[in-house]
């Protein structure tokens, strides 16, 4: 019984494809399961949760090759028959069929993807709000040109 178990977690891990990437993990303090008014109320219980995160440059990357396939995958014959046809097949495997468009329509589709993309990141990036404080105050005490030069300049005359 262990060892058929034991046997059949091995082959769903080898069936399995593995990514590694970066993780995030959040630690918060929640209230214990079960904790009613009428109940003593229990210590709070430390939960963490992690999670894959997608980084900037595999964003872009993923959303670069939408409509149209990487160039070493877009060219095998399939991709040939169906660029002949007008059908755009896109994704990181150049799989995945993503409508009807030649090759020059589905680079204007990747470029608003990317496009999109990018006003999004930024969007992330700034403050809806401007912020706002108050000016510094001059340290000047009067206007510039009544100030006494420290080094007095002879006019010099021209070769002309």
């Amino acid at each position: 019984m262990v060892r058929q178990a034991l046997l059949s977690t091995c082959v769903a891990l080898l069936a399995a494809p593995a990514a590694a990437g970066p993780m995030v993990c959040t630690t918060t303090f929640e209230a214990p399961v079960g904790s009613y008014p009428d109940e003593q109320p229990g210590q709070p219980v430390e939960v963490t949760r992690c999670g894959a995160i997608e980084t900037t440059s595999e964003l872009i990357d993923r959303r670069a090759f939408s409509y149209t396939a990487p160039f070493a995958r877009g060219i095998d014959i399939t991709h040939q028959i169906t660029d002949l046809l007008g059908i755009s097949m896109g994704g990181g495997d150049g799989t995945k069929v993503m409508g009807f468009g030649f090759p020059d329509q589905t680079i204007v589709w990747d470029g608003s993807a990317i496009e999109n993309t990018y006003r999004s990141l930024l969007d992330e990036q700034s403050s809806p709000l401007p912020r706002r404080v108050a000016d510094l105050e001059t340290p000047y005490s009067g206007s510039m040109r009544k100030i006494e030069p420290l080094i007095e300049i002879e006019p010099v005359r021209g070769l002309w």
